[in-house]
């Protein structure tokens, strides 16, 4: 298997080289039989690399890109022919490796824990009826008014940036209902950050069963009372049970921290077979800690934990909030993948098209992220302030042979506060509110009536 540093050499000398043994291994390993051919498998992921890191191209580009005479169609039918397992299998063995060696680092690990971030978010396609079909549209969009849209589950390591899983499903599906299927990336002792959709009873119980660790905002609906010995509704059960937490409390390890015993609730939820769920134990024992945080623009914000971290003297509630404070992270990781490479509307018009698309998106995300590292590395800076943009263009430009210049390192801005506003203007065309064909007939009658 590839190490990193066999990645890095390639990436040094050729920006958008992918080990032709890999993928070929990766074929073997999944029994696919190809011809010796110009467009052969090795070629196929390397080429469709390059179309992703120059922007998604239009497939009549890439012979352009790649010096060679074949046809648009013929490019087509070669991205076609690898099977969507070969872009997945090539994704794993590139990422695992690369994680592999990256985290053996003692900077890269949190106490001794890898940490990953999981979040998710949507991307458009093509309006097709078969992406219609496989992924449905967006609510209050009519009928032929909007466009496909997909929900995306994604992974990445909290410390070096690198994209781990990213599971695509049907529109508006919960976050939590994918999180399961992420779970065989980690290890014992590895802890998830989410946000508050992640804190629930069954999935904290799926992690604790993998021997994995969570750390996520108390959920909104959670009662959290840090009072000793308070009264606690177990499973809803009793008649005054209204306002109570229902959680017991166990024991006080300081200030607004405490360890609770917290109860498995009747009915399990839609996304777990009931068998997997009566599986489960009847109770878990967690942690709750809650700090006022104060920010560098003079805000203070109160910020409420449930975590599987119990030891106060290894993980200190201090240490714990700021580690929750990192989630963000993964919001600026998304926009990398969505503003700066154009994750944001794919251009495949068939299911299998835009899953395929979307692993070789996160194939190049992942040789942009051992860029970043290794300008990090040799510039003794933290990678997250390694410019992505800049590492992309590098990435997206270099030759065979270039030498890595030094990459823009971003300034130091914790805290950053931006407001949420678009300043260009739109143009002032109406929103499409009914069927193309319907507005057609509509502007051939006002001719007729000229």
């Amino acid at each position: 298997m590839a190490s990193i540093d066999d990645a890095l050499a390639r990436v040094k000398h050729d920006a958008t080289a992918l080990d032709p043994a890999l993928i070929q291994d990766v074929c073997r390993e999944l029994k696919y039989a190809w011809r010796d051919r110009e467009l052969d498998p090795a070629t196929t992921v390397a080429l469709f690399v390059q179309q992703i890191l120059h922007g998604n191209t239009p497939c009549s580009e890439v012979r352009l890109l790649a010096g060679k005479r074949f046809t648009p169609s013929a490019w087509c039918q070669a991205r076609a022919r690898l099977p969507l397992d070969v872009y997945r299998g090539v994704l794993r063995r590139t990422s695992d490796a690369a994680l592999t060696c990256a985290t053996r680092q003692d900077d890269h690990l949190w106490r001794g824990h890898r940490v990953f971030h999981a979040d998710g978010t949507t991307f458009s396609m093509p309006d097709t009826p078969e992406l219609q079909k496989a992924f449905g549209q967006r609510a209050g969009h009519k009928p032929g008014c909007g466009f496909p849209a997909a929900h995306l589950l994604v992974m990445f390591s909290a410390a070096t940036g690198l994209l781990v899983d990213a599971v695509c499903s049907r529109s508006y599906t919960s976050d939590v209902s994918q999180a399961s299927a992420m779970h065989a990336h980690l290890g014992a002792d590895d802890i998830l950050l989410g946000d508050d959709s992640f804190s629930g009873w069954p999935h904290v119980a799926l992690l604790l069963q993998g021997n994995a660790h969570g750390l996520f905002p108390s959920h909104h609906l959670q009662i959290v009372d840090f009072t000793p010995g308070r009264l606690h509704a177990a499973g809803g059960l009793q008649k005054d049970a209204a306002g109570r937490p229902r959680t017991r409390w166990i024991a006080s390890l300081g200030t607004d921290d405490q360890l609770v015993e917290w109860f498995k609730p009747r009915q399990g939820p839609a996304w777990m077979t009931p068998e997997h769920y009566a599986a489960l134990p009847a109770s878990l024992t967690v942690r709750e800690v809650r700090r006022t945080v104060a920010l560098a623009d003079g805000r203070q914000i109160t910020v409420t934990i449930l975590t599987t971290l119990l030891d106060a003297a290894r993980y200190p509630a201090e240490a714990l909030v700021k580690l929750r404070m990192r989630r963000w992270d993964v919001e600026t990781n998304l926009r990398h993948l969505k503003a700066a490479m154009g994750l944001e509307v794919l251009r495949c018009k068939t299911e299998a098209g835009v899953r395929k698309e979307l692993a070789v998106f996160c194939i190049a995300y992942n040789l942009v992220r051992l860029v970043m590292l290794e300008a990090a590395r040799r510039q003794a800076v933290a990678v997250d302030r390694v410019s992505f943009t800049d590492a992309l263009k590098w990435a997206r430009h270099a030759r065979p042979g270039d030498a890595m210049p030094l990459l823009i390192v971003n300034p130091s801005r914790p805290d950053r506060i931006e407001p949420r506003v678009v300043k260009r203007r739109r143009k002032r065309y109406y929103l499409m509110t009914r069927p193309r064909n319907v507005l057609r007939d509509e502007l051939r009658k006002q001719r007729k009536k000229v």
